[in-house]
């Protein structure tokens, strides 16, 4: 007995790798960047060297240290305020996060549903969710966020709703697909045969085989999400004002582009890596998930 209690975790370890090897550069750079984005967000008192809301107008537009007149007290420099723009940087990493993770998990959880009632049940059901797919993806999904944002009023949970009642269509239409395909497949009928009620068909056995299309689609999400947000702050219908965001200091950055332009050009850099990041973390995710990649 003791030696299967051994066995299994190191059986469970090499799947693990096993996965890992599948998912490739892909997985390992995409989970880097996502981990270091979470940590960065959660350790923020920590990590910041100053208070992002501190200002010294007596410093401002410090520039990075490792140009001619930048100070190591304020590593990235300083923006117009004074402010440290590192410190930031790292502060408005946790909206990112929050936003990224709330809004993109509350989309799926909406989008998988009803792709996999209108997947499944066909007929009237489905024609009657397609079409408010339709009917939703017709309006541009940057406008109609900015539009529901400033309705509901400035705020993170007014961003988080604008993006969940924007973006559940992409999980929608994608998993109502996928389902139809899946339901034509001998397995499924295999299901039905010993008796599995419609529900436990597509708990048990479809929605399994969806998981790494729907990790996919989460990571793309998320990294869509932080654009949504960013622009949101741009135009000022994020967050209150002040919140450090990365939309906010390019807002702020672009005015002084000439003079400052890392005010403007770091926040810039955190948005592409993260993104990148979240992408490659998803595509590697699908690699090491995928049933017809394992060995």
């Amino acid at each position: 007995m003791a030696d299967v209690a051994l066995v299994r975790p190191a059986v469970r370890q090499s799947r693990l790798l096993a996965a890992f090897r599948r998912g490739g550069t892909r997985l390992w750079v995409g989970a880097a960047v996502a981990a270091v984005l979470v940590l960065v967000a959660v350790l923020a008192p920590v990590l910041a060297p100053h208070d992002p809301l501190e200002q010294d107008l007596m410093s401002a537009q410090l520039p990075p240290f490792w140009m001619t007149g930048g100070e190591t007290t304020n590593p990235l420099g300083t923006d117009s305020l004074g402010r440290c723009v590192l410190s930031r940087l790292i502060y408005a990493a946790r909206t990112a996060v929050i936003v990224a993770l709330v809004a993109a998990t509350l989309a799926a959880l909406i989008g998988v549903a009803l792709g996999l009632f209108a997947g499944s049940f066909g007929g009237w059901v489905d024609q009657a969710i397609s079409r408010l797919i339709d009917v939703w993806m017709a309006f541009p999904p940057v406008l109609l966020s900015i539009v529901l944002a400033a309705v509901i009023g400035a705020g993170l949970t007014s961003v988080i709703v604008a993006i969940v009642v924007v973006d559940w269509t992409r999980f929608a239409r994608v998993v109502r697909a996928e389902t139809m395909v899946q339901l034509t497949r001998d397995y499924a009928a295999a299901a039905r045969v010993i008796g599995l009620s419609r529900a436990q068909l597509l708990r048990l056995e479809i929605l399994p085989n969806l998981v790494p299309l729907l990790v996919t689609l989460l990571a793309v999400e998320m990294g869509i999400a932080i654009l949504v947000e960013v622009i949101l702050s741009f135009v000022g219908i994020s967050v209150s004002g002040d919140t450090p965001t990365w939309g906010s200091m390019i807002a702020e950055g672009r005015q002084i582009v000439y003079q400052a332009p890392w005010i403007m050009a770091l926040p810039i850099a955190c948005i592409i890596t993260s993104v990148i990041g979240l992408n490659l973390l998803g595509d590697g995710l699908r690699l090491a998930l995928d049933p017809v990649q394992r060995e």
